[in-house]
């Protein structure tokens, strides 16, 4: 059996090096996405690269996706970790606030996504994961997040766009949407939350390989991972 490639973006922060690990465990080959490497080469286990790039950068971003293409062959499936997060109502929001969470969390996806589902539908197979949040699912969530949940918000409209470009074939887009992720950074801003009701990176990692791998006859774009795991 062909070994399976996939891109992950975001590929040094909390969420991004469990799906790395999760995948290499089950004998995926992955190409991390990161701003700056933090080891060389050499360090990594052989199915595993990583690729500095700014995600920001559309140009840069669809070269390095195509010389990744041009290595591998095929992109089996991609993950977008890669975003940022922010507080703030509509009256302490700006529209620099809105357009700096843009950036973060819709134009470093779209940037990744735009090569990667370019090649899929040259494959007519594939699947992609954005990560999205409750806030940006249902933006009567996002009281006191107005910009993070505005951002987040297009990463579901882009996987619809994404299903109806691909009906027909064998491509997916999924968005997962985690709860709280239990991660150092958000216990340390919210030390009195419950953390057992959070989800820790690698949780969320393994729910997303089990769609990778199609081990989920669940066919929902929209992957509620306190739902999956409760239905485990």
């Amino acid at each position: 059996m062909p070994t399976k490639n996939i891109i992950v973006s975001g590929a040094a922060g909390n969420l991004g090096k469990a799906v790395v690990s999760q995948f290499l465990q089950q004998g995926w080959k992955v190409v991390g996405l990161v701003h700056h490497r933090s080891t060389t080469q050499e360090m990594h286990p052989k199915d595993y690269q990583e690729w500095e790039v700014d995600l920001l950068n559309a140009n840069a971003t669809t070269q390095t996706v195509q010389a990744i293409i041009s290595q591998l062959g095929t992109i089996d499936a991609a993950v977008l970790t890669a975003g940022g997060f922010t507080m703030g109502t509509i009256a302490t929001t700006s529209l620099l606030d809105i357009q700096q969470q843009l950036q973060l969390n819709f134009e470093t996806a779209y940037n990744v996504a735009k090569p990667v589902f370019a090649q899929m539908q040259l494959q007519q197979s594939g699947t992609l994961f954005f990560i999205g949040s409750l806030a940006g699912m249902n933006t009567q969530n996002g009281n006191g997040v107005t910009a993070y949940s505005l951002s987040k918000s297009l990463l579901f409209q882009l996987a619809n766009i994404i299903q109806a470009e691909a009906a027909g074939s064998a491509i997916k887009a999924h968005v997962v949407v985690p709860s709280i992720i239990d991660t150092p950074q958000n216990r340390a801003v919210m030390p009195d939350a419950d953390f057992s009701q959070w989800e820790t990176p690698l949780q969320i990692a393994t729910v997303i390989a089990q769609y990778a791998n199609g081990n989920c006859t669940d066919t929902n774009s929209i992957i509620i991972i306190r739902d999956r795991l409760l239905r485990q």
